[in-house]
Formats: structure tokens, C-alpha cells, sequence
């Protein structure tokens, strides 16, 4: 008897709290920033390209063979505009392939793709989730302008002049963080 008066009183409290449920379709909970969604391609705003080069590394080792790509002659290297010599020119991903294993963004030398926070495209159709070369480069801008991502090209550079710096200074980087350390435990003692 005292078992179902506690069983009661727990559903009774249940019902009385504000629900935990989102009601999906109608209500969006918001994302964490480590949440991964499916595979974009970056944009070079700088050139107006896109930072794949066609070398076809992410096609090659991904494990469910969800990617193809071609690659062409990139014209504005031929103007001198770009220091891409090759260029994307076709590039698709089968999406209900692709397993979000971010094997492909790994293996990429030129931070060309990225995992991206699009994780709702459906469709009803069997190959309506294959998703072609603007489509992955909207995505990507989207991603971009959502993250404030730094291009590949800004970050060496950051990476290169905190290093001058930091050799200019006289000791390196490593050597000064160890001498604020123990200022910071003399300063304490």
C-alpha cells in the first residue's frame, strides 16, 4: 500500500514540472558549436574560389565511397588572380551515404572542407540527398559566417608572426610562458 501511495506522489510531481520534450518539426532546440552536421566546402572570399584544389584525397579515403570530384584547369591562375594552379570543377556528396565520420575533413591539406552545423535535409525521393558543387559551397559559406571560421591562410600567417615575435623577443614562445609561470608562483609565495 505505502509502494503505490510513493508511486503516486512521483507521478504526481512529474506532471506538475515544465516539459523536457521539444516538439521537433514546430520547435528547433539550439545546437552546440561541436555539433557536426554533414560536409560543406569553404569559399575563398579573398579570390572568389573555393579552396578545394581537386586532389581528391577526402574521395579516396572516405569509408563509404559517398564523394566524387573532378578536377579542372583553374582559369584565374592563368590571369594571375589565384595561386591555385587546379580547381574544383564537379564535386558531390551522396548525404544518406555519408556517415559524418569527418574523415574527409581530417585528410584535407588545403582546410577545404569542413563539418558543418547542416544536419536537417531530407527528402523523399531515393537520390534526392545527393547534394552538388553549390550546394556544398552554400553550405560552407553558411557555416563560415555562422562560426566566424579563419581561412587556412590567416591562420599561418598569425601562427608565423607570433613566432617572430616571440623570437624577436629573445626567448622562445615555450621559454617565456615557463618564466610568466613561475613569476606568477614567486608573486604568490
Amino acid at each position: 500500500m505505502f509502494n503505490a501511495l510513493k508511486g503516486m506522489l512521483v507521478t504526481l510531481s512529474t506532471t506538475l514540472r515544465k516539459p523536457v520534450t521539444a516538439q521537433y518539426p514546430k520547435q528547433h532546440l539550439p545546437l552546440q558549436e561541436r555539433q557536426w552536421g554533414f560536409p560543406a566546402l569553404t569559399w575563398d572570399g579573398e579570390v572568389g574560389e573555393p579552396y578545394c584544389v581537386g586532389c581528391m584525397v577526402c574521395v579516396r579515403m572516405c569509408p563509404t565511397q559517398c564523394m566524387s570530384g573532378t578536377m579542372i584547369d583553374n582559369p584565374k591562375h592563368a590571369e594571375g588572380e589565384s595561386t591555385r594552379r587546379k580547381i574544383i570543377g564537379d564535386f558531390e556528396i551522396n548525404l544518406g551515404r555519408c556517415i559524418l565520420c569527418g574523415i574527409c575533413v581530417e585528410v584535407c591539406n588545403f582546410d577545404a572542407i569542413e563539418m558543418s552545423h547542416e544536419h536537417e535535409i531530407s527528402h523523399y525521393a531515393r537520390n534526392g540527398r545527393r547534394v552538388d558543387l553549390p550546394m556544398l559551397l552554400d553550405m560552407g559559406v553558411k557555416y563560415q559566417q555562422e562560426s566566424n571560421w579563419i581561412p587556412p591562410t590567416k591562420k599561418k600567417a598569425a601562427v608565423a608572426a607570433a613566432a617572430k615575435a616571440a623570437a624577436e623577443g629573445g626567448a622562445p614562445a615555450a621559454e617565456a610562458e615557463a618564466g610568466e609561470d613561475t613569476a606568477e608562483k614567486e608573486s604568490e609565495a
